[in-house]
């Protein structure tokens, strides 16, 4: 099994690269994917942990990948790059740039915590988590430390969700700007759990057409919040639209505990590593063509 869709403590996620690593081969993962939230940073931790996991050969691949927020219609849109350069300066210097604006929504929000008798900074939320970009998971995990809320659910319902008192709506990079960053850093631009933006069908088929127009290479098929007809919704419209299919469960550890790496919600997703090869075949035409 393989799982393209993992954040780490670099962002929202609670396991270091490394435990990562260890995580995947105990779960018996052939491939992961680290796509943080808007930073690479903790992708050559979780590649030097592999290369220890084997004798031969690393026991568990880990692929170059991000997760990168984009504007629709006042909301977000996440896309995510698989295979990336993580070295590629555009790339990094947008990043640096959505971090920027993070750190800004971030000081907002802490001020309206602060304007409801809760003192809470942004410089000790990074004195907390340091080396991480700071979201609004952080927020929670502040609060119930500090027993403001019993755990991350209230959190988001009474603070911080998109009608709640303290949330700051961020700014967000238009999608096709997103999509050319990942091509630009030889990556694959890919539509993450597109159902879970609730739009209805012909939005969504909208939706696609727009961003496949600007190069998007993939679309989530299998993902944990699935249900029902969900995963062949999602395999008709990739096939469709002729994009690449991945899958990947979301796992961010103890802030999302219902979710398990390679297997989501209550081990019931399994995501074959099949989807591996026409990703591969992708990048080596890519290559030719850009040689």
């Amino acid at each position: 099994m393989i799982d393209l869709h993992v954040h780490s403590n670099h962002s929202d996620g609670t396991c270091a690269p490394e435990d990562l690593v260890s995580l995947a081969v105990q779960t018996g993962l052939s491939a992961f994917a680290l796509t943080d939230h808007d930073t690479v940073s903790g992708i050559s931790s979780a590649k030097a942990a592999a290369l220890q996991t084997g004798a031969s050969a690393p026991a568990v691949t880990v692929i170059s990948g991000a997760e990168l927020s984009a504007a629709y219609h006042k909301k977000d849109i996440h896309i995510l790059g698989l295979f990336i350069d993580e070295t590629n300066p555009d790339l990094l210097t947008a990043l640096e740039q959505a971090v920027n604006a993070r750190d800004r929504r971030n000081e907002q929000m802490a001020e309206r915590f602060r304007s409801l008798g809760i003192p809470l900074t942004l410089d000790e939320l990074r004195l907390l988590n340091p080396d991480t970009v700071i979201t609004r998971a952080h927020f929670a995990k502040y609060l119930i430390e500090h027993r403001y809320v019993k755990n991350s659910e209230e959190a988001f319902r009474r603070y911080l969700n998109y009608d709640a008192p303290c949330f700051v709506p961020r700014e967000y990079m238009q999608p096709e700007r997103a999509i050319s960053l990942i091509l630009q850093a030889g990556g694959i631009p890919v539509l993450a759990h597109p159902l879970l933006y609730r739009l209805p069908p012909e939005e969504l088929e909208a939706l696609l057409k727009r961003l496949t127009c600007a190069g998007l290479k993939g679309l989530e098929v299998y993902y944990s919040s699935n249900t029902g007809f969900d995963e062949q919704i999602c395999y008709s419209l990739a096939n469709r639209f002729g994009l690449l299919m991945t899958g990947g469960t979301d796992f961010h550890g103890d802030n999302k505990p219902h979710l398990y790496l390679g297997t989501g919600r209550n081990n019931n997703l399994n995501i074959p590593d099949e989807l591996l090869e026409p990703l591969y075949a992708y990048l080596r035409t890519s290559e030719k063509k850009a040689k």
